[in-house]
C-alpha cells in the first residue's frame, strides 16, 4: 500500500500545514498599510512585486476562512482573512459587480473584469467568510457573484473575448470545473434545486463531453456543439487541470452516494497519470498533445506544484473511496516525486517550478499566479483524506 502507515502520513500533511505553510504566508503575505496580501513573494518571503491579483486575493480568503472554520476558529486566521475581504470588497468589483483581474498595491484597477474565474474565486471566498463571521454582506456578494457566473457561462470573457465568433466556437473544461466545486462549497447559500441542475451539468460536461474516452484524455477545449476540434486548442491536454477536477467528482459521488461516479473518476485519474507521467525523468507534464503532436506551449515539459498536489488529493481520495491498489501505488510514486522536488525545509512552503529533469526553474514561493492556495489546500485535504484512512484501519 503506503510507504508509511496513514495515521503517519496524516501527521505528516497536518504538521507541514500548521507549523510551514500556512506560517509562510502569515508572516510574509499580509499588507499591514493597505489590506490585502502580497502574492508575489521570492524564496525567503521578500516581497518582488507589490501588485494585487483578484483570484489570488479571494483565494487566501478563502484559504483563512477555511481554517478558522474546519480547523481551529483562532482570532489571527480570521483577522487575516477580514484584511482581504475589506479590501476585496472597497476594491475588487466594477460598478456592474464584476471583478477585476488584477489591481495595483493600493487597489486601484489595472486589469479589466475579463477573467471569469476571478469571480469563481471571490464567490468561494466571499462564501466561506460568511461561514466564519455570519456577515450578511458577504452572503449577499457571495450569492449574487454566483448568479453573475452563471449568466456568463456560455461567453465567460464578455466583452473582452477576442476570437471571431462562428469561426471555431469553442468552449472551455475549467468552468464546469469550477462551478462543480462552487456548487459543492456554496449549496447550504443556495437554491437547492439550481444546485442539483448545475452540478448534473457539470458531471455531464466533464464526464462526458470533455472526456475523450476512446483517446483517455480530458481535453481543455471543444466545439460548443460538444465535438472535438482537430487544432492546437482542441488537442491541449493539462492532465493536472483533469486530475483536480476528477477529486470534485469523488466529493460530489461521496455527497450523493454514488459510488459508480467514483469510481469512473478514480478511472480517469488512473488514466490520466498514465496518459500524463514523465517516464524519463519522472513527474507529472504541464502540458500535452492528445495525439502526440509538438504541444504549442513553450513550457509544456515544466513540472509544477500545484499539479502535483492536486493528483495528490485525487489519488489518496481514490484510494480511501475504492480501496484501489493501483491508486496507492500512484499515490506513493507521486509522493516521493513531489516531496523530494517541491518541499522547501529550508525557508518553509513549496517551490513552484521545476524543470523536465526536476531541477527548479525558479526560487519563487508565489507570483501572478501562485499564492496561499493549492499548497495549504493540499495539505488539509490530504491530512483529513490519511485520517479517515487511520480510522478505517
Amino acid at each position: 500500500m503506503f510507504n508509511e502507515k496513514p495515521k503517519a502520513l496524516a501527521k505528516k500533511y497536518k504538521e507541514a500545514l500548521l507549523s510551514d505553510v500556512i506560517p509562510f504566508w502569515e508572516k510574509h503575505s499580509v499588507d499591514e498599510k493597505y489590506g490585502g496580501y502580497f502574492s508575489c513573494l521570492d524564496r525567503d518571503g521578500t516581497a518582488y512585486d507589490t501588485d494585487k491579483f483578484i483570484w489570488l486575493q479571494a483565494r487566501q480568503v478563502w484559504t483563512f476562512s477555511m481554517l478558522y472554520n474546519r480547523v481551529d476558529s483562532k482570532d489571527k486566521w480570521l483577522s487575516i482573512a477580514e484584511k482581504g475581504y475589506q479590501f476585496l470588497k472597497e476594491h475588487g468589483m466594477d460598478a456592474s459587480g464584476n471583478w477585476y483581474f488584477s489591481m495595483n498595491r493600493r487597489g486601484e484597477p489595472l486589469i479589466q473584469p475579463y477573467n471569469i474565474f476571478s469571480d469563481c474565486f471571490a464567490a468561494l471566498a466571499f462564501h466561506e467568510y460568511y461561514q466564519a463571521t455570519g456577515e450578511e454582506e458577504a452572503r449577499t456578494i457571495a450569492i449574487r457573484t454566483y448568479e453573475n457566473i452563471l449568466d456568463r457561462r456560455d461567453n465567460p470573457k464578455g466583452q473582452y473575448e477576442k476570437s471571431v465568433r462562428g469561426t471555431r466556437p469553442l468552449k472551455g473544461f475549467a468552468l464546469p470545473m469550477m462551478l462543480s466545486v462552487l456548487n459543492l462549497e456554496m449549496e447550504n447559500i443556495l437554491d437547492q434545486k439550481k444546485v442539483e441542475q448545475s452540478l448534473d451539468r457539470c458531471i455531464h460536461e466533464v464526464t462526458e463531453i470533455f472526456w475523450d474516452d476512446k483517446q483517455k484524455v480530458m481535453h481543455e477545449y471543444v466545439l460548443k456543439n460538444g465535438s472535438y476540434s482537430d487544432s492546437y486548442e482542441g488537442r491541449l491536454v493539462n492532465p493536472g487541470h483533469g486530475i483536480e477536477a476528477m477529486w470534485f467528482l469523488m466529493e460530489i459521488g461521496r455527497r450523493r452516494s454514488d459510488q459508480k461516479l467514483i469510481e469512473k473518476a478514480t478511472d480517469i485519474t488512473l488514466n490520466l497519470i498514465e496518459f500524463g507521467w514523465d517516464s524519463e525523468y519522472g513527474g507529472i507534464y504541464y502540458f500535452l498533445d492528445a495525439e502526440g503532436h509538438p504541444p504549442l506551449q513553450l513550457e509544456w515539459t515544466q513540472k509544477l506544484w500545484w499539479v502535483h498536489l492536486e493528483t495528490l488529493i485525487a489519488l489518496s481520495k481514490g484510494y480511501l473511496l475504492t480501496e484501489r491498489s493501483e491508486s496507492a501505488k500512484w499515490y506513493q510514486k507521486v509522493h516521493d516525486y513531489s516531496w523530494k522536488r517541491f518541499n522547501d525545509s529550508d525557508y518553509g512552503e513549496w517551490f513552484g517550478y521545476l524543470n523536465r529533469q526536476g531541477e527548479r526553474y525558479t526560487t519563487l514561493k508565489g507570483s501572478k499566479w501562485k499564492g496561499c492556495f493549492h499548497v495549504p489546500r493540499a495539505m488539509y485535504e490530504c491530512w483529513q483524506t490519511f485520517e479517515e484512512l487511520a480510522q478505517k484501519e
